[in-house]
């Protein structure tokens, strides 16, 4: 019997969950990550208080252990451990799907080196829900996730990244995202871009354009929250004026 079999009859079979939960409506959580959240034997997550709170929500007692950034590497042997007794643990992230930017990504691995089952429990994506509105190609993309803070290697990185063909999707504070247009556009030149400002939330804002445009509608404000950045591939508008001159 498939482990997605055992779990539809009410059971949960051994392993590691990775359980998306809401990026900010918490409306956008899944009946199925609800009832994996209720009846595994564990829910490891990066913040017990912040993901208290979600399980109050959905009226789920289970217990909660910290997994995080900083104790990644003394953590994850524990649970690994646990996992090979036959225990079922729950991986959730603060927001979204674990293992994206987040140290899940660090027990996965450990998980499947261990030969662990790992089971997804698909839900809210940050950068898929912003690649999506974004009107921008998503037949093919790259995620390059959050850049890094220092100005060198952020620059570095950008300035090799000029010639990527596919659209370009990252994740930024929205504190900093001002500066990181400015700094495409000064690499790059202007080209089209969506910044996705605190997706399913209450204030959400999308701002579409060139890398001018955007940044002329962002003008002095001070943007606050999550976004998620998404960028036109090097060579998408050619792509474009060929498409319309063939249609025509």
């Amino acid at each position: 019997m498939s482990l997605q079999a055992n779990e539809g009859l009410g059971g949960l079979a051994p392993g590691l969950y990775v359980v998306s939960t809401p990026i900010g409506n918490l409306a956008d959580m899944t009946h199925r990550a609800v009832d994996v959240l209720k009846a595994a034997d564990l829910v490891a997550c990066e913040d017990t208080r912040h993901s208290g709170l979600l399980l109050q929500h959905y009226h789920i007692r289970n217990r909660l252990t910290s997994y995080h950034e900083y104790n990644k590497v003394s953590r994850t042997p524990e649970l690994i451990e646990q996992l090979r007794q036959g225990r079922r643990i729950a991986l959730i992230t603060d927001a979204g799907t674990p293992g994206i930017s987040d140290p899940g990504f660090y027990l996965i691995r450990a998980a499947v080196r261990a030969a662990i089952p790992v089971i997804p429990v698909p839900g809210a994506s940050a950068l898929l829900a912003g690649l999506v509105v974004s009107g921008l190609p998503s037949d093919r993309f790259a995620f390059e996730g959050f850049l890094p803070k220092r100005d060198g290697r952020r620059r570095k990185r950008l300035a090799a990244l000029k010639d990527e063909q596919r659209t370009v999707v990252y994740c930024e504070a929205a504190r900093r995202v001002k500066r990181l247009l400015q700094e495409m556009l000064e690499l790059w030149g202007d080209r089209d871009v969506v910044v996705c400002r605190e997706l399913t939330k209450r204030f959400e804002e999308i701002l579409r354009g060139k890398l001018t445009d955007v940044l002329t509608q962002i003008g002095d404000r001070e943007l606050k929250g999550e976004t998620v950045v998404v960028v036109a591939g090097a060579g998408e508008e050619e792509d474009e004026r060929e498409d319309e001159a063939a249609r025509a």
